[in-house]
């Protein structure tokens, strides 16, 4: 069994239905705190429809999201370090989410959604790897070819 990750950014959203349909995912689990987007497609309904318009199913999934205050720390002092402890410790209370997205997953090819394209600097890496602790899951992180994302240099600046 595998557990999808994706991030949209850089994507246009026919873009992120095509990654999706190439890698066989038949559930997109949004896992956005507050699932709103200023880019076009990718807030909560017109997504939903879009992918079910293209087979896929929508299931958005609040409290595996990266509540407020450690998103606001995380702007303020740009400490992935601090970031990473907050989200953890929010995670840990989330064990009945966590089931409930590895019995998802056992069920149906699923992605996590965030926005990041990123997963080394975004909660959905956090979250799959409790899912994979959980239900032996093997996580699988899907990347668009055209998509940059964080170069060595920065990823041991913000280590």
């Amino acid at each position: 069994m595998n557990i999808f990750t994706i991030g949209y950014e850089g994507l246009d959203v026919l873009s992120f239905v095509a990654l999706l349909l190439e890698n066989n995912v038949q559930k997109v689990v949004d896992i956005r705190e507050l699932p709103l987007s200023r880019k076009p497609g990718f807030s909560k309904r017109a997504l939903a429809q879009t992918l079910a318009d293209s087979g896929l199913d929508y299931e958005h999934m609040v409290k595996l999201g990266c509540p407020k205050p450690v998103r606001d720390q995380y702007k303020t002092d740009g400490s992935w370090r601090q970031y990473t402890k907050g989200f953890l410790r929010h995670l840990h209370n989330q064990a009945p989410a966590i089931e409930e997205l590895a019995a998802v997953a056992s069920r149906s090819s699923c992605a996590l959604l965030c926005f990041e394209a990123d997963y080394r600097f975004c909660h959905r890496s956090f979250v799959a790897d409790a899912v994979s602790d959980v239900s032996g899951a093997k996580v699988r992180h899907l990347i668009a070819r055209n998509v940059r994302t964080a170069s060595p240099a920065l990823s041991l600046r913000l280590a």
